[in-house]
């Protein structure tokens, strides 16, 4: 996995990813420390990183048992550490799961193997921070 981070420098504090496979990602500063606010933060990108990560990870285990699942939704929040390095101390990570017929117990299964075996970046997260999850199921009409 390869990535070039470039600083914009005429912008501030902001910064243009381009990924090994090809795509551009956006980042920049708050304000109080050069930025213009017109992008995330790189640790913003970082917890949508792992929001992503393990979601598509529930998704496709819940599809291959099977399930008939049509939507899910991680809401993320994070506490960080008070000194830098400012890592996260504990992510929590509330799954909003939608489809027909979705059995609690598998739903729960596949958040437990996503975080327990599959999603290379709450694994990562971990050493650093608590991870807590939740989740609902919402019934599709």
């Amino acid at each position: 996995m390869e990535c070039t981070v470039q600083w914009l420098a005429d912008s501030g504090m902001a910064f243009v990813a381009e990924t090994g496979s090809g795509h551009l990602l956006a980042m920049d500063g708050a304000p109080d420390g050069g930025g213009r606010n017109l992008a995330p933060r790189p640790m913003e990108t970082l917890l949508a990183g792992a929001g992503g990560c393990t979601a598509y990870d529930v998704v496709l285990i819940l599809k291959r048992g099977r399930h008939d699942v049509r939507g899910c939704q991680v809401k993320m929040s994070a506490e960080r550490a008070a000194a830098d390095p400012k890592v996260f101390t504990r992510i929590a990570l509330h799954f909003i799961v939608r489809g027909k017929g979705l059995p609690a117990a598998a739903v729960e299964r596949a958040i437990a193997l996503s975080h327990e075996k599959y999603c290379s970046a709450t694994a990562m997260l971990a050493k650093t921070a608590e991870i807590v999850t939740s989740f609902e199921i919402v019934e599709a009409a």
